[in-house]
């Protein structure tokens, strides 16, 4: 007996659509390796129907007052809270994640963050007018960009849905969001929720490939690229949209140094960095997976760690035990075991470092020592439950290998002292330090790296302030 799969289609100009051509890719289930769903496999066609959708509807909605565009945001969060459990159900098929944790960290943020730019897009403010030149008035105005072309990511689809399209609609643009092809079925719900409340053809959603995100990317019609994923994919469309000078977002890896001094309160960090390192798998760009410990609480940080790690569960959705689920594809659990299965002979696995079960993509909680600053899981990004740790002899040498990495998305330090807490705030080359606490994120501070981390900000003022532009204008009031 075979089941029926259920079928996703894209959300363009107002209506719910095939791929012009009828090409589908299957949908898995992490939990189960078993597929779900088919979605479209859009391709040209339909990456042209949906950015003229866009275009279309862009004169008008950029038009509106803003008080008018944050009516439409506050709806936009009242259906995602009344509707909040279908938007778990889609988002834990997509991944596998615990429907508890999905319940309890996703919808509130969401929810607020959508709130949050509804607020925003009444703060289009520029600096002050004035004279700046005999006889002349100057006024800056803030304008929304025009179509945004958005990738979303299958870490977070729903959040990272929601940090792409919540700032570029207050703002004034119009979007066409891509989920990524293994996570596509919590970014169609949402299309049916949002296009119930918002004119048609504002939000428009294609599901598909890499090649359709890079169809997305090299349209002559979206303004700006925004993108959250890989170093490779973000190198990629920083260089395809080069070609027409598009605005370029970009949101990629990570590499979060975790620099746990000799004063700090071992139990109460060893606790929290566990959390903030096996959480969704580890599959977070910010996640405390390279720890860094002095060397005269190493041994016993590590073993704490190693204990914490064993106590830690993963399993089914519907396990109200388990911190997290299954990586989300069999590439990325290929990707993880690859790490672990090319671990130099210094290095020991103190915790997990296998698989678990035959059924999904699980894997155990990971704690990894005796590394070494040059080695291939320091510097790259494992996007998994692994943690390493290093022992460091000194601040020099602490914050020499922290930012010795070429990403620079997220950091933390662990200490009693506060005037080291700042030296190492001001030293660390992260857009984000941490001070005794790793990964906690308000609507209102900005989320974004440096280095090979991407540029522009996600949430915050300043995350808004990407989705649009400045236009100066000049008028003479001397009659």
């Amino acid at each position: 007996m075979t089941t029926e799969l259920r079928r996703l289609r894209n959300y363009i100009d107002g209506e719910f659509r095939d791929a012009a051509d009828g090409r589908t890719t299957e949908v898995i289930n992490p939990a189960t390796g078993e597929a779900y769903a088919v979605a479209p496999l859009s391709g040209q066609a339909d990456v042209d129907a949906a950015m003229k959708a866009a275009a279309d509807a862009f004169p008008a909605w950029r038009d509106l007052v803003p008080a008018e565009r944050q009516k439409y945001l506050l709806k936009i969060a009242d259906a995602f809270e009344e509707r909040a459990e279908e938007l778990i159900a889609a988002e834990v098929e997509n991944t596998g994640k615990p429907i508890g944790l999905t319940r309890s960290e996703e919808i509130p943020p969401m929810v607020d963050q959508i709130r949050f730019f509804a607020g925003a897009a009444r703060m289009l403010e520029g600096r002050a007018a004035g004279e700046y030149m005999e006889g002349l008035t100057s006024i800056i105005r803030r304008e929304p960009i025009g179509v945004c072309a958005q990738v979303a990511p299958w870490n977070y689809p729903m959040m990272m849905g929601v940090w792409k399209f919540a700032p570029a609609l207050a703002a004034g643009n119009t979007v066409v969001l891509k989920p990524s092809d293994t996570t596509p079925a919590s970014t169609v719900l949402m299309a049916e929720i949002i296009g119930s409340i918002v004119p048609a053809g504002v939000f428009n959603v294609i599901c598909g490939d890499r090649d359709t995100g890079r169809a997305m990317v090299e349209h002559k019609t979206p303004a700006m690229a925004s993108i959250t994923g890989s170093v490779r994919a973000g190198m990629q469309v920083a260089e395809s949209a080069s070609k027409d000078l598009k605005r370029v977002h970009l949101e990629l890896g990570g590499k979060a140094p975790v620099v746990v001094f000799e004063d700090t309160d071992i139990a109460k960090a060893v606790e929290d960095i566990s959390v903030a390192g096996f959480f969704n798998a580890g599959q977070d760009c910010t996640a405390a997976t390279r720890v860094l410990v002095h060397e005269s609480i190493h041994d016993e940080f590590v073993t704490a760690l190693a204990k914490a790690a064993a106590d830690t569960k993963t399993g089914q959705p519907d396990d109200e035990d388990v911190l997290y689920g299954p990586l989300n594809n069999a590439n990325q659990l290929k990707q993880v075991t690859g790490f672990i299965d090319r671990l130099p002979a210094h290095a020991k696995v103190e915790a997990g470092g296998r698989r678990v079960g035959e059924k999904g993509y699980f894997y155990a909680p990971t704690v990894v020592s005796g590394l070494k600053q040059d080695d291939e899981i320091i510097q790259n990004e494992v996007f998994g439950p692994v943690i390493t740790v290093q022992s460091f002899a000194d601040e020099a040498q602490a914050l020499e290998w922290a930012n010795g990495v070429e990403y620079a998305l997220a950091s933390s330090v662990w200490t009693k002292d506060h005037a080291r807490a700042m030296r190492m705030s001001k030293s660390l080359d992260f857009g984000c330090v941490w001070i005794n606490t790793h990964i906690p994120l308000v609507a209102e501070m900005p989320h974004g790296g440096f280095k090979k981390s991407g540029y522009g900000k996600d949430l915050s003022a300043y995350g808004f302030d990407d989705y649009t532009r400045i236009k100066h204008v000049m008028t003479s009031i001397e009659g």
